[in-house]
Parts: structure tokens; sequence; C-alpha cells
């Protein structure tokens, strides 16, 4: 695999490479020519490879502005999920997880993404995104390849609390367009994507913002082009675990999402919950189960 090095990682790396000491140089240039590897090694593995001590890689980390070397690490990550293709994660995922320790491994990394999602979340704008939806006339979702699993549950739970939902298909780009034809400024637009990013997705948004509807993109960057044009962005987490990206934490920012939606629509939400629980009621929709009483 083959892979160009971000342009900033390239810069600290350059602009620092004078004042290197011989062991930090081993690792900028090891990382240089083998940047698909690094990005799934630990600091100790990285130091055995070149023939310096994991403090050293630590220390070159911090040196080209780093918090640390898991923060260097990411960033890796992060810069070449989006030009992977499935053979080539699947591959990648064979050579850095133990298979003994794949559960942990899994565990631990959604653990760490769903934290740095709530401390990297904007309060203001997610309140701000809550509003928007309350309000509209019309809330379009769209998701494409797995994000299609994020708006499908959106969506759900949506109709349930708001009067005019829509789920756009993605699939056919005439009919993507056909269902928003009459979209406006009174409507908003949720549209879901994480590396690789569909492009039909991106084109809907474009769309939906020239026809001047309120868009709230949720994705994991600024660099996204679903941020491109929307009005409101969630940032959440979604880093490469192994060939499969990690939803949890999307996923948990779509539950908080939908809970404060709720709650701005509190009273008709309650009316619309206690019709629905008489429909269930009367037509044995859900299954009754006899709590044991100890």
């Amino acid at each position: 695999m083959v892979f160009i090095v971000n342009d900033q990682l390239t810069v600290r790396i350059k602009r620092n490479m004078p004042g290197f000491s011989k062991g930090q140089k081993l690792i900028a240039n090891y990382i240089m020519e083998h940047y698909d590897k690094v990005a799934f090694m630990t600091a100790s593995k990285l130091g055995a490879t070149v023939g310096v001590s994991e403090s050293t890689v630590v220390r070159f980390a911090t040196e080209i502005g780093y918090a640390g070397y898991p923060e260097l690490q990411r960033a890796m990550q992060e810069m070449i999920r989006s030009k992977m293709t499935s053979v080539q994660r699947l591959e990648m995922t064979s050579r850095s997880l133990e298979r003994s320790r794949v559960l942990d491994a899994v565990f631990t990394q959604d653990i760490d993404i769903l934290r740095r999602t709530m401390e990297e979340v904007s309060r203001e704008v997610f309140d701000q995104v809550a509003q928007a939806i309350a309000q509209a006339r019309r809330v379009y979702i769209l998701g494409a390849r797995s994000s299609l699993a994020l708006a499908t549950f959106l969506s759900y739970y949506f109709h349930l609390i708001l009067e005019d939902v829509q789920l756009v298909d993605v699939t056919s780009e005439a009919e993507m367009f056909e269902h928003m034809i009459r979209i406006g400024p009174s409507d908003a637009v949720i549209g879901i994507s994480f590396p690789r990013y569909s492009h039909k997705a991106v084109k809907a948004m474009r769309f939906a913002a020239s026809q001047g509807a309120k868009v709230v993109a949720i994705t994991d960057s600024s660099t996204s082009p679903l941020a491109e044009t929307a009005t409101h962005v969630l940032f959440a987490r979604s880093d490469m675990v192994s060939f499969v990206d990690s939803l949890v934490a999307p996923l948990s920012l779509i539950n908080a999402l939908i809970v404060a939606t709720a709650l701005k629509r509190e009273e008709d939400v309650a009316n619309v919950f206690q019709k629905l629980e008489d429909i269930w009621d009367e037509y044995s929709v859900y299954e009754k189960v006899d709590e044991a009483i100890n």
C-alpha cells in the first residue's frame, strides 16, 4: 500500500528535522516511508522497529506538536482511512489486532471514541440543531452505506415525535432529488456520513443548501465534504478500529439529539406517546411479559 503523508504532518516533520536527534530522525523517516503501518503501531512497537526507546517515540510526538503519541497516531489513522479500500483495511486489521484480544481491543477503542466525542462536541451547536429540527416544517434524513443504519434509526424515532419526517433514498440519484423536490427554507435536512464519504449524500446536502433549507451535518471532521454547505455541524468520532468503522459515538450523539428534540416538544410528544400506547395495547403490538415475583 502506498499513501501520501498528510501535508500538515509532512510540514511538521520537515520543519523540525534539523533539530531532531539521530533516533528521532529514524522515526521521522520510517513514518514517511511506512505511514500506513505506523498508524496502527504502539509507541513501543514503533520504537522497537526503528531501534529506539519508547520514550524517544513519545518525545518525537510532542516535538512535532502533538499532545502525545496517541494523538499523533489518531491523526495518522484519520488521514489514511478515507483513502483505504476494504481489502486494505482487512489486511491492516489482520496485522494490528491480536486475535485473542479482539473483544477487548474493540471495546477499549469504542470507549475512548465515546469519551473524546463527549469532550469535543459543541453544546451550543447541539442545542441549536435540536431547536432547528423541532421548529422545522419537514425534516429530511439521509445517510448512505454504513450511515444508512444511523439514518434509519434516527428516522424511526423522529417519526414518533415530529409531524413530517422523510428518510431520503440515496441509492438512486434521480429518486433522491425527486424526494427532495419540495424542500424549502422552512425545512431541515440531516445528512450523516463518515469516511469514505458518500458522494450522493454530499450532492443532496448541496442541493438542500441551495434551496435555503437548514442543513445539519453529522460527520467526523471539519474537512468532511458534508460540512462545506452545512449551517450546523455536529462532530462525532468514528475512528477505524478495524476494517469496520466505529459508529458508537455517532449513534450516541443521535440518541441525545432525539431526546433533546423531544423535550423541546414535550407536550405534543407526550400526547402522541399516550395515543401510541393505547394503539399498541389494543392491537397487541408488543408481547406482554409477566415479571416473576420473588
